[in-house]
C-alpha cells in the first residue's frame, strides 16, 4: 500500500462501522489486508484489522497508524466481501465478526492498572467509604498490580474511575496503563546446524565432540534433541557456535493436535450411485462456477467417499476445500479418514483445540501449507485462498448455529461464501432441514440422491414399541420394556454392539420432595434439578448451579427427596444390574468433558470393547460402526413436548438419525423404538425413514403458520435481573417497532409478534423476554429491526442492566 494513503480499519468494539487512519510511510511495505494493526482510539490503543483502502475524509485528518502486528495476514482479501456481508445481515459489528473467526489471544489493548502505593500499605480502611473500603483491602492483601476490570470482577461490583483517582490523589494506590494481550504466538524451537566441516576436533571435550558429530551428521538437529548427549548441551552449543563449530537459528513449529498417525488408504470403487453424484458434482467443479447442491442420501450411503473424491478433484485444479461438521466428535472421524487419503495437506479447526493449536493451524492454512480444512461451525471463516468446494456435512444440525455472541448459521454462510468465491456447495444429509430441502424443490439449489447403502444391505427393520401398555410396570420396566431387555440379550449372545439413545443426560431430571411434593429447583433458573449420582450432587443443566446430594426440601425442610425421571446415568446402572458381565459405557456430555475421553471411548467402541453405548445425542451424528446391530430409543417422542416450532422436524431427523447407526456393517439392523404417541406423523415417518413423507406434511404446517422456509424471522432477546425492568423495556420495544410501522406503509409485510416471556422465563439469573418479526418480505424485515436498534430519534427510558439482543434467522424461540 502506498505512503500516507488512508485505510479502512475494523475494530472488535460493538461498533457498527469501521474507521479511517493514516498508514505511515515507514509501515507502508508492511501493510496488507487481513493483518492486524494498533491504531490510537480515543484515549487508548487497540488492536485493529485493516480490510482495505478507504476514501480520505474531507477537513478531517485520519490518526496514523501505530504498528502493523503480523508479517503473515490472518484472512485474505478476497473474505472482506464475506465477512462484510456476514456483519450486515446478522446486523453485528463487523470488528467482533471477525475477533470471532480469529484464533483467540491475539488482539493487544490498554489495560488500566492498578496497584498499592507505599503510602497505602498502612491506611486504616474501616472509616473509608464501601467503595474505597473494599478496594484497599484486596489491594493491601495483595498489592501486585491488577486490571480495573479484574479488580471489578473481584469485588463483584463496578469500581468508579473517580473512586480509584481519588484514592490516586491521596497518593494511596497507583494507576497506569499498560498494553496487554497477545498471548497467542507461534511456537519455535532451536536448531543447531554444522558449521565448518573441515574444522578439526582436536582439543574439544569428548561431550563437545560428540555434539559436533551428531549434528554434521544429521546436518541440522533441534537443541533439545542433544540434551541426552550432555545435559548441559545448550551452554555447550553456545561455545561451539563461537568456535565455528556450529550454527544456531530459529525455526517456528506447529503443535500437533492430530494425534495418531495414520496409515494410508486407497480410494475404493465407487458405486453406481456414488459415481453418478460425482460426475453431476464434479462438472460443476470444473465449471468453476457457484452452485449450491443437496446430497440427500440415507444413513450408510457413503456420503463421506463422495466428499472425499470431489476434495481431491479440487486439490487437482489448484484450489482448496472446506469440510464441515457440526461436532467435534465427527471431526475426529472425519479428519482419520480425510488424513488417510490426503495426509499432511489436512487441516483442523474446532473448540476442542488448545489455544495455541488453533493459531497454528490457522496459520498453517493462512501460508497455503494446508488445501484442506475440516472443522465444526467456526471453520466457515479459515483463511483458504481459492475456494474450490464447501462441504456442510449433517447440514440439518442444529450445531451449526451460533447461539451467543455473533448468532451466525454456518450452513447458510456457506452457500454466501461460495457464491462471492465461485465455489461449489454441497449440503448433505440423510434428514435435510426443511430450509434447504424447500431450497431444492423450489429450484433455488440442485439436488443429487443416494437412495441405497454402499454394502447394499437394506436398512434397519424398526419396531415400535408402545410405553402406554407397560405404565404399570415395575420398576425400570416403564422405561426399559421386555421386548427391549430381550433384544438387548440376544445382541450380546451374537457378540454385537447395542446402543441405548436418551438424550437426557445425569440419573433423575424430577427429584421431588416425598412429604410436601415439591420439586427441587434452581436458585437461578426456572427449571428443575437433576440428579447426579456420580458426583453426589443436584445440578441444573442451564446455568451449572449444584446442591448436595443431601440437601433438604427448601419448602418443608423434609431430607426426604424421591428422585423420579430418568437419564442416561439411570439406564447405565440399570442395565448393568441386568446384564451383570457386559461391557456398558456412557456417552454423554458428562463423560466426555475431559479433552481426550470422547477419542477414546470411540476407540473403544470400534475396538469392540464396549458392549453396550448408552448416550444422548452424541451418538446419533454419522457414526460409522459396524458391528452396532440393536438400537433402542427410549423415549422417541421426548423432543415433541417442546414448545418449538422446530420440535417436529428435530424429532424426526434425531430418530432417522439415530436409528441409521444400526446395521452399517455385514449384519443386519434392528431398531426398537419406544414412544407414548406411536401414531403421531413424526413417529411414523421416522419409523419408516421416510424424509419426503415427513417433509410434505411439515411443511404444510410451516406454510400455513408463516414460519420458515416460508417466512423469515428475526428475534429480539430482552433480558436483565430485574423482572419488572426487563418486562417494561420489552414492552416498550414492541410499542416502539409497531409505531415505526404505523409509520412507513412499506413495513405492512411485516408481522410484529410479542413481546412475551421466553418459555424458560429465568436463566442464570436472567429473566428473559422475546419479542419477533415475522415476514416472507426480507428486505423490510431488516429495515424494521434496524431502525428499532439504530433510529436516532429513539427516545426510551433508562432501563439499567437491561439488555437487548438480535437473532436473525433464530434456530429455537426456547
Amino acid at each position: 500500500m502506498t505512503p500516507d494513503a488512508c485505510v479502512d480499519v475494523a475494530v472488535p468494539l460493538p461498533l457498527f462501522r469501521t474507521f479511517t487512519y493514516q498508514l505511515p510511510p515507514a509501515l507502508a511495505s508492511m501493510a496488507a489486508i487481513g493483518k492486524r494493526v494498533l491504531v490510537p482510539f480515543g484515549n487508548r490503543r487497540i488492536t485493529g484489522y485493516l480490510l482495505g483502502p478507504a476514501a480520505p475524509s474531507d477537513g478531517v485528518t485520519p490518526k496514523p497508524i501505530i504498528d502493523i502486528l503480523d508479517q503473515t495476514p490472518l484472512f485474505t482479501a478476497d473474505m472482506v466481501p464475506f465477512l462484510r456481508w456476514a456483519a450486515d445481515y446478522y446486523i453485528h459489528p463487523i470488528g467482533e465478526v471477525i475477533a470471532g473467526a480469529l484464533p483467540n489471544g491475539l488482539n493487544l489493548a490498554d489495560q488500566r492498572m492498578v496497584s498499592l502505593a507505599p503510602a497505602g500499605e498502612t491506611v486504616f480502611t474501616e472509616d473509608l467509604p464501601p467503595v474505597q473500603q473494599a478496594v484497599m483491602t484486596m489491594l493491601q492483601a495483595d498489592p501486585r498490580p491488577v486490571s480495573v476490570r479484574k479488580l471489578s470482577k473481584t469485588l463483584s461490583r463496578d469500581i468508579p474511575l473517580a473512586t480509584l483517582h481519588t484514592l490516586e490523589k491521596k497518593g494511596w494506590v497507583s494507576l497506569e496503563v499498560k498494553l496487554k494481550g497477545g498471548q497467542t504466538k507461534h511456537r519455535t524451537e532451536i536448531l543447531v546446524c554444522a558449521g565448518d566441516p573441515g574444522g578439526s576436533l582436536d582439543g574439544l571435550t569428548e561431550k563437545r565432540r560428540a555434539i559436533v558429530e551428531a549434528v554434521r551428521t544429521a546436518g541440522e538437529v533441534p537443541l533439545s534433541a542433544l540434551k541426552p548427549v550432555a545435559a548441559t548441551a545448550a551452554a555447550m552449543v553456545r561455545d561451539l557456535e563461537t568456535g565455528g563449530y556450529v550454527t544456531i537459528r530459529e525455526r517456528v513449529v506447529y503443535r500437533d493436535p492430530l494425534g495418531d498417525a495414520i496409515t494410508p488408504d486407497q480410494a475404493p470403487p465407487l458405486t453406481d450411485e456414488q459415481a453418478a453424484c460425482v460426475e453431476t458434482l464434479g462438472a460443476s467443479l470444473a465449471s468453476g462456477d457457484f452452485s449450491t447442491f443437496l446430497l440427500e442420501g440415507v444413513t450408510g450411503s457413503g456420503k463421506t467417499e463422495v466428499y472425499l473424491d470431489l476434495v481431491d478433484r479440487t486439490m487437482a485444479s489448484g484450489r482448496t476445500a472446506l469440510v464441515l461438521v457440526p461436532e467435534i466428535a465427527l471431526i475426529t472421524q472425519t479428519e482419520r479418514r480425510f488424513r488417510a487419503r490426503f495426509g499432511e495437506q489436512v487441516a483442523v479447526l474446532h473448540s476442542g483445540l488448545s489455544t495455541g493449536e488453533k493459531y497454528d493451524q490457522w496459520m498453517r492454512i493462512a501460508r497455503n501449507e494446508a488445501p484442506v480444512v475440516i472443522g465444526a461451525r467456526s471453520a466457515i471463516f479459515a483463511p483458504l485462498a481459492r475456494v474450490g468446494l464447501i462441504v456442510v456435512d449433517e447440514e440439518h444440525d442444529g450445531s451449526y448455529k451460533q447461539d451467543a455472541g455473533f448468532r451466525y448459521n454456518a450452513r447458510d454462510l456457506a452457500s454466501v461464501r461460495g457464491r462471492l468465491e465461485n465455489a461449489t456447495v454441497v449440503l448433505g444429509s440423510a434428514t435435510p432441514s426443511l430450509e434447504t430441502a424447500w431450497n431444492a424443490e423450489t429450484g433455488k439449489f440442485r439436488k443429487v440422491q443416494l437412495t441405497r447403502r454402499v454394502n447394499r444391505q437394506a436398512l434397519p427393520e424398526t419396531q415400535v414399541i408402545d410405553l402406554n401398555q407397560f405404565k404399570d410396570a415395575p420398576g425400570m420396566g416403564r422405561f426399559i420394556t421386555p421386548p427391549l431387555i430381550q433384544a438387548i440379550d440376544q445382541t450380546l449372545k451374537r457378540g454385537e454392539q447395542s446402543l441405548i439413545f436418551l438424550n437426557r443426560r445425569g440419573y433423575a431430571n424430577w427429584p421431588v420432595c416425598n412429604d410436601c411434593g415439591e420439586a427441587l429447583r434452581c436458585e437461578h433458573c426456572d427449571i428443575t434439578l437433576t440428579l447426579h449420582k456420580s458426583i453426589h450432587a443436584y445440578k441444573c443443566h442451564m446455568c451449572g448451579f449444584t446442591r448436595s446430594v443431601k440437601t433438604c426440601c427448601a419448602t418443608c425442610g423434609s431430607s426426604h427427596i424421591k428422585a423420579l425421571g430418568l437419564g442416561t446415568e439411570k439406564v447405565a446402572a440399570a442395565l448393568e444390574a441386568v446384564f451383570p458381565h457386559a461391557r456398558i459405557a456412557r456417552m454423554d456430555q458428562d463423560t466426555t468433558v475431559r479433552k481426550g475421553e470422547l477419542i477414546r471411548m470411540l476407540k473403544a467402541l470400534r475396538n469392540q470393547t464396549i458392549d453396550i453405548l448408552v448416550g444422548t445425542q452424541m451418538v446419533a451424528k454419522g457414526h460409522d460402526f459396524p458391528n452396532i446391530t440393536l438400537v433402542g430409543i427410549l423415549s422417541a417422542d421426548m423432543a415433541l413436548h417442546i414448545p418449538d416450532f422446530r420440535a417436529g422436524e428435530r424429532t424426526f431427523q434425531i430418530l432417522a438419525q439415530v436409528a441409521g447407526r444400526a446395521g452399517r456393517g455385514a449384519r443386519p439392523g434392528r431398531v426398537l423404538m419406544q414412544t407414548q404417541l406411536p401414531e403421531h406423523f413424526c413417529i411414523e415417518t421416522a419409523t419408516r425413514q421416510d424424509f419426503h413423507a415427513f417433509y410434505d406434511q411439515e411443511a404444510r404446517q410451516r406454510q400455513v403458520l408463516e414460519y420458515p422456509p416460508y417466512a423469515r424471522i428475526l428475534q429480539f432477546q430482552i433480558t436483565g435481573k430485574n423482572s419488572a425492568h426487563t418486562a417494561a423495556r420489552a414492552r416498550e420495544l414492541g410499542a416502539y417497532a409497531r409505531a415505526i410501522q404505523a409509520a412507513d406503509k412499506s413495513l405492512a409485510a411485516v408481522r410484529i409478534m410479542g413481546p412475551i416471556e421466553a418459555a424458560l422465563v429465568r436463566v442464570a439469573r436472567y429473566f428473559r423476554w422475546q419479542l419477533l418479526l415475522k415476514s416472507t418480505d426480507v428486505t423490510a424485515l431488516h429495515r424494521l429491526a434496524r431502525q428499532v436498534l439504530f433510529d436516532p430519534d429513539k427516545q426510551l427510558p433508562v432501563r439499567a442492566g437491561v439488555q437487548v439482543r438480535l437473532d436473525v434467522d433464530p434456530y429455537t424461540l426456547m
